[in-house]
């Protein structure tokens, strides 16, 4: 019997509010994708099921685990913990499974470093706007500016780690998107030629964003 072949890990980032969550889980639930549920700190927003979208912890207990060197990746973001957990991506990964992250620079950067016996596939995702960001901020911190400024303030040094990806992409509408990200990801799990993107348009965008 011919042996298991062994999943590849796919990572999706981006400055908060940029879509990379909505996006995870299309992918996920079209391709058959597992999650990477990571565990965090912060405190559940409506909705949120412990399990199911994060474990959530308090800072003690994810403060044993990096200890206990349990993470394979872990950042702090906005003032609180979020990591995830080796042995259940391992895991998976073992089993053939497919792994797709929803974590920042600084977890993909680790996950890089770790280098790890898998196919890595680095994606990031940015906003068509600064000003359709906001908005979106504002709507899933149910119309509090004050969060919403903050994750403002973060934008400008997480949009500047795009250079770091395999490949990078405007989320302007969900589905087109979607559909960008899965080609790419259809071609590099097939060795073909990598798909380029442009960048000088994607700098200019970014240029733009910035202003």
């Amino acid at each position: 019997m011919a042996e298991k072949k062994a999943g590849i890990i796919v990572i999706l980032s981006s400055p908060s509010g940029a879509g990379k969550t909505t996006l995870v889980k299309k992918i996920s639930s079209r391709k058959k994708y597992k999650i990477s549920i990571s565990y965090t700190t912060r405190k559940p927003r409506i909705n949120e099921k412990n399990g199911k979208d994060y474990y959530f912890i308090n800072n003690s207990q994810f403060k044993k685990l990096i200890k206990e060197k349990k993470f394979l990746e872990y950042a702090k973001v906005f003032k609180n913990y979020y990591g995830s957990l080796r042995e259940n991506i391992i895991t998976k990964l073992e089993k053939g499974k497919n792994v797709i992250f929803d974590i920042d620079w600084q977890g993909t950067k680790q996950i890089k470093n770790n280098k790890l016996n898998y196919k890595i596939i680095t994606i990031f995702i940015l906003p068509p706007s600064k000003k359709e960001l906001f908005e979106r901020l504002l709507k899933r911190e149910k119309k509090d500016k004050k969060i919403a400024a903050e994750r403002m303030k973060q934008f400008k040094n997480d949009v500047m780690h795009w250079k770091d990806y395999d490949f990078t992409v405007i989320n302007d509408k969900v589905e087109n998107c979607y559909k960008l990200i899965s080609n790419f990801i259809n071609s590099q799990k097939k060795q073909k030629k990598k798909i380029n993107f442009n960048r000088r348009f994607i700098s200019n965008h970014i240029n733009n964003l910035l202003n």
